[in-house]
């Protein structure tokens, strides 16, 4: 059955696979909750990782089942018990990693639902008995749009159409990120400094340059992050060489107070991480610092005419070849190339998205 007339067709239960990680499922609950607004008597259930459920737990009308990758070739016995006696209508499959790839053998549905040939590494074509459309330089949300789009959901079809968030946000996780917000400005710039990748985080010293600048536009600065070794360092080499004092939240906030926190922000900060992906959900501008990753493919959805862009020149630099010449989405390697992202290319960046926000 085609995208085309799926529309007319009942589902009542729909099984999302996308395990992994917090920016890619934060892109994937827009499509999700377009397909609920469609479909609002399916039952939906979303076997994701351990870490990425943490965020999305409550998420409004989704049954999390959680796939553990830590227990190794057990996880795979384990997702088979959790979905003992089900029998799903379709499975959307929304992730080509070869973990997930084998995770889909495990999950009953009547239609198996990937990827075009395109974009389907991994073995990942090999599982699947339906395709997605394929699309021209997507990015990682309109990839996942065209999950929607195959069962007839007419979402993101038109460039001016935006995605929509519900995020599972309490009160209480509201609360506790109003508390941590300086009350004597309404001004608040948040800094996520650390991707994934050490090699993709900016210099120390700039984040800290950026940090003196926001807080002589009367902006309180906040570090955020994850608890590990590299994160904790990178943000006491930023708190050592700013004049300003900024609020050290490294460590210390939960996945889901962290959204809050980001939903309280004026403006975010970050190079290509999750709480990038994170801030867009909950409408909060970003400055993206992209060097590695296409931001055309990676970049905060709503938020990409931020982006302080040093890929495209180290890709023509790398390759001799423009991004349009290459395989989409292709990478760029090396330990220099957030250097190229100068302090006056944020600073001006800042003083536009002040401008165009209104903040």
């Amino acid at each position: 059955m085609s995208g085309q007339n799926m529309a007319s067709a009942t589902l009542n239960s729909i099984c999302i696979l996308r395990l992994s990680a917090i920016g890619d499922v934060c892109h994937a609950v827009a499509a999700v909750q377009a397909i609920q607004r469609y479909y609002p008597k399916a039952k939906i259930s979303w076997i994701i990782g351990k870490v990425e459920a943490m965020l999305l737990q409550d998420l409004p009308g989704v049954e999390l089942i959680v796939f553990d990758k830590k227990l190794g070739l057990g996880a795979y016995s384990d997702l088979r018990n959790k979905l003992k006696g089900q029998q799903f209508d379709v499975l959307l499959h929304m992730q080509v990693a070869l973990r997930a790839n084998v995770a889909s053998l495990f999950i009953p549905a009547r239609r198996k639902i990937g990827f075009d040939w395109s974009r389907a590494k991994e073995l990942h074509a090999l599982f699947m008995r339906e395709r997605i459309a394929p699309q021209q330089e997507p990015h990682v949300l309109d990839g996942f749009a065209g999950f929607a789009r195959h069962l007839g959901v007419p979402f993101l079809q038109n460039p001016q159409d935006k995605p929509q968030w519900q995020m599972p946000i309490t009160d209480e996780h509201r609360n506790w990120a109003k508390a941590q917000l300086n009350s004597a400005t309404s001004r608040h710039l948040v800094i996520c400094p650390a991707a994934s990748k050490a090699e993709r985080n900016w210099l120390p010293v700039r984040y800290a340059a950026i940090a003196d600048y926001a807080a002589t536009q009367g902006f309180s600065v906040y570090l955020c992050g994850g608890p590990t070794a590299m994160e904790q360092q990178l943000a006491k080499e930023i708190k050592t060489q700013a004049q300003t004092d900024i609020i050290d939240l490294v460590g210390k906030t939960s996945l889901k107070q962290l959204l809050a926190l980001l939903e309280q922000a004026s403006v975010v900060l970050a190079p290509d991480t999750g709480p990038a992906h994170m801030a867009v959900t909950v409408g909060t501008p970003v400055i993206g610092l992209y060097g590695h990753s296409n931001p055309g493919r990676t970049g905060p959805y709503l938020y990409r005419q931020y982006v302080v862009d040093a890929y495209h020149a180290e890709l023509k630099a790398q390759t001799g070849k423009t991004a349009a010449q290459l395989p989409w989405g292709i990478r760029v390697k090396g330990s220099h190339i957030m250097e190229n992202i100068s302090v006056e290319a944020v600073r001006q960046m800042l003083d536009n998205v002040i401008r165009q926000e209104g903040l």
